[in-house]
């Protein structure tokens, strides 16, 4: 049995595994949480404000400023927690890389949520590699347990090594339930703060001794992993009939995998009579240990998702393993590949040939959908943004043409202009959400003004940051405490900013939004156009009514599901149908009718 396993079934919980990052926080004493909310990681934060009465929690604007709050509760003396999903770690990484060498003094977690297989995000990045590049330790648990343990540990460690620490995590375990076994929080005092000018300010003539410093202190953990509690090695003197290296028959063996996080899971079940090594620091690695693991095998497979990173440096230890040249760099593992890759089983991968069409659609009531109404018909082309919005690439809008990270809309508009000239962007805008103005639009703003650009910005606000789950934010007026708080006034920033030609147009106002664009797209100048219509899935949504088709005046033309709402459906005789549950009554339906075949009844 790992020595880190706990027994105390009296106690026990089945919670996800973002939550049990949640409660090791809180077990461990953590003062203050920042973040910003990123599918698979936002659980974490939403369940941290459960423990608010003794833990500061909120929502930034960015990751990159969530990250320096946390390294200022720090350097304060404070335990404190920032989390996000990998590709935040991009927006966080200057200030991460920079902490790396300043070192910390109360416990700095950095909770990272990878996806493999690209479940909800733009690429399938690897954190271990931005670790390894920052010179940041990683720990990797496997289970719900584990994620609470290991996070109450992360703690010790950044302590105890003067180092931030990342909590790494994948979309499987974040999102998957398992047994926990709560325990009391154990508050340790601040650390006193102590003036050092030498070790906080990193201007270069600080920086480079500190660099050295920071190699000496990984070279240490490196050398302290290979007898640290997190890993569990398990041996089995067992033999087991697995592929021959060129993939012709079987032969007997004693088999070894080291394996981490969830693809541990994979491996108990999958090769039961394996010895396993399972990494709970994978960066940086405990080579005494590996070594040691691989000469009681006669046969050492590397099984680990997305980049070699554990394979390629046991391979340049001299160690002979087997991993990528048989496994995907790609997506995610599961016990079928074991079978087939290590045990030659025929295994079934494929879903079934006949599977319903699904494609990804806005939801009913989305007021997106009536922006982009308005802009397919004005046969514009839209620069876009990570959220909800997104969905505006897809048949039947078609109107999105790019979208590459969060806030990148409106410099991607601003670097066609620059490039083409400012008659090519007269049927383009950009496009981005409230939420995603706030996180890094703002910047982009900035620099089309600052710049003398041209170009027309479209902000669909709906209130809320609503693909992660409707997380408020700094225009909503609530923080992630539940309190009161500022607003953000939008259209205020823009002005501020030099922006002369605002305007804040009702989403269902169809006939002012069409004026207004046709009017803007031409105009000479930077224009931003607020949408504005709060998401109707919101909690305090109520619908204005409901829509319903007059069958004698439906001649079945289908203009009314051009925008392809889930709510409306074409029956086989051609006649429209409204479902009067999934109808959120936003009328987009009835305005795009010519000939009101479309009542309306108000709530």
């Amino acid at each position: 049995m790992n020595k880190l396993d706990k027994s105390n079934s009296s106690q026990a919980e089945i919670m996800l595994g973002n939550a049990a990052v949640a409660r090791g926080a809180y077990e461990a004493g953590v003062k203050v949480t920042s973040a910003y909310p990123g599918t698979p990681s936002t659980e974490v934060s939403e369940n941290m404000v459960k423990y608010k009465d003794e833990v500061y929690c909120e929502w930034a604007p960015n990751e990159k400023v969530a990250m320096e709050v946390v390294i200022g509760a720090s350097q304060s003396g404070a335990r404190a927690m920032t989390v996000m999903k990998h590709v935040g770690v991009n927006v966080a990484a200057d200030p991460l890389f920079t902490i790396a060498y300043s070192g910390v003094n109360g416990g700095l977690v950095l909770f990272v949520a990878d996806d493999p297989g690209i479940y909800s995000s733009q690429n399938e990045q690897d954190t271990r590699l931005v670790a390894r590049a920052g010179m940041v330790p990683v720990i990797e648990p496997s289970d719900s347990e584990e994620a609470r343990i290991f996070t109450k540990r992360a703690f010790e460690l950044s302590e105890k090594y003067d180092t931030p620490v990342i909590v790494r995590s994948t979309t499987r375990l974040s999102h998957s339930q398992g047994l926990v076994n709560p325990e009391p929080r154990v508050e340790p005092p601040n650390k006193p703060y102590v003036r050092d000018v030498a070790k906080n300010v990193m201007v270069p003539m600080n920086a480079r001794p500190r660099h050295l410093a920071v190699e000496e202190r990984m070279k240490r953990l490196a050398n302290d992993s290979n007898s640290l509690d997190l890993h569990k090695v398990t041996y089995s003197d067992e033999k087991i009939l697995v592929k021959n290296a060129d993939g012709a028959g079987l032969s007997e063996m004693k088999v070894g995998v080291i394996t981490s996080g969830i693809p541990y899971q994979y491996v108990r079940e999958g090769l039961p009579g394996a010895s396993i090594l399972k990494l709970g620091m994978v960066h940086p690695l405990p080579r005494r240990l590996i070594e040691e693991f691989a000469s009681k095998v006669d046969r050492l497979y590397i099984f680990e998702e997305l980049e070699p990173f554990v394979e390629e440096q046991v391979r340049s230890w001299g160690i002979d393993c087997i991993g990528k040249e048989i496994f995907s760099i790609r997506g995610e593992y599961s016990i079928q590949i074991i079978k087939k890759e290590i045990l030659g089983e025929k295994v079934e991968f494929d879903t079934p040939e006949v599977v319903p069409g699904r494609p990804p659609i806005l939801c009913p009531g989305c007021s997106h959908r009536s922006a982009y109404s308005v802009m397919k018909k004005l046969k514009l082309h839209a620069a876009g943004d990570i959220g909800c919005y997104t969905l505006g690439a897809f048949a039947p809008l078609n109107v999105m043409d790019t979208c590459v990270c969060m806030g990148s809309s409106i410099s991607t508009l601003h670097g066609m202009e620059k490039a083409q000239g400012r008659e090519y962007i007269k049927d383009w805008v950009a496009v981005i959400g409230d939420s995603t103005f706030l996180h890094t639009g703002v910047n982009s703003l900035m620099n089309m003004t600052y710049n003398d650009a041209t170009g027309t910005v479209v902000i669909l606000d709906n209130s809320t940051t609503g693909m992660t789950g409707h997380q408020h934010h700094p225009g909503t007026g609530v923080s992630l405490m539940g309190d009161p708080a500022y607003v953000i006034d939008i259209a205020a920033v823009c002005r501020s900013m030099g922006v002369n030609y605002v305007y804040e147009i009702d989403a269902y106002d169809l006939d002012l939004l069409e004026k207004t664009l046709k009017e803007e797209v031409a105009r000479d100048a930077v224009s931003v156009i607020i949408v504005k219509s709060p998401c109707a899935l919101l909690k305090d949504f109520v619908p204005k009514g409901k829509c319903a088709v007059i069958a004698d005046k439906c001649v079945k033309c289908g203009l009314c599901i051009e925008p392809a709402c889930p709510a409306m459906r074409k029956q086989k005789d051609g006649l429209i149908e409204i479902d009067q549950v999934a109808c959120n009554g936003c009328g987009l339906c009835k305005d795009l009718c010519k000939f009101d075949a479309i009542s309306f009844t108000p709530n």
